[in-house]
């Protein structure tokens, strides 16, 4: 696959792009109550993707809300993969995409961010360079949330508020969390 591809890149008109991943429920996002079943589908997931890379793996950590014990989350298991380097796609692409996983999104300005969906599972696997800024953002971010229980229930009611409005697209609401992600951001 190369960077002309047709896929959605960041940036592109949203009306433009076509829906991928996470759906709206009835316009609304499902936001769920923590599942203690999520570290383990990361596991699952981390194994079969440690054993479809290899040494290509410098780093795999579970990130966003369903890594954070008893944080509200929507239903999606956040992965965060850091290679050599997000453009070197043949280095990734091919043995992920023999494993199941489909992708999706692909940044090819600012971080080089791909995402993808995996094969049974919903999963986001956020992959990004070594040294990213936006891998150590999340990282933060996750491990703040849960060593602080007042933002840690902070966002999960600024979330839960959030599922109960209806939506244009997922973007909409993850764009609408900003507020808080930023004000909770800059106590860690």
């Amino acid at each position: 696959m190369s960077p002309s591809d047709s896929l959605p890149l960041r940036g592109q008109d949203r009306a433009a792009r076509p829906l991928v991943g996470r759906r709206l429920v009835d316009g609304r996002v499902p936001v769920a109550d923590y599942d203690a079943k999520w570290p383990f589908l990361f596991l699952r997931e981390a194994g079969r993707i440690r054993k479809a890379l290899g040494e290509a793996v410098l780093d795999l950590q579970h990130v966003g809300s369903t890594a954070v014990p008893g944080l509200t989350a929507t239903p999606c298991v956040d992965l965060l993969l850091l290679v050599a380097h997000p453009a070197d796609e043949d280095a990734y692409l091919p043995p992920l995409a023999g494993a199941g996983y489909t992708l999706v999104d692909r940044d090819t300005g600012g971080d080089g961010r791909r995402l993808f969906k995996g094969p049974d599972v919903n999963i986001d696997l956020h992959v990004l360079g070594a040294g990213s800024a936006e891998a150590a953002r999340m990282l933060r971010f996750r491990d703040h949330l849960r060593t602080h229980p007042g933002d840690h229930e902070l966002y999960a009611a600024a979330k839960r508020g959030l599922a109960e409005r209806r939506w244009e697209s997922v973007q909409d609401y993850a764009d609408a969390k900003s507020p808080v992600i930023d004000d909770i951001m800059s106590r860690s």
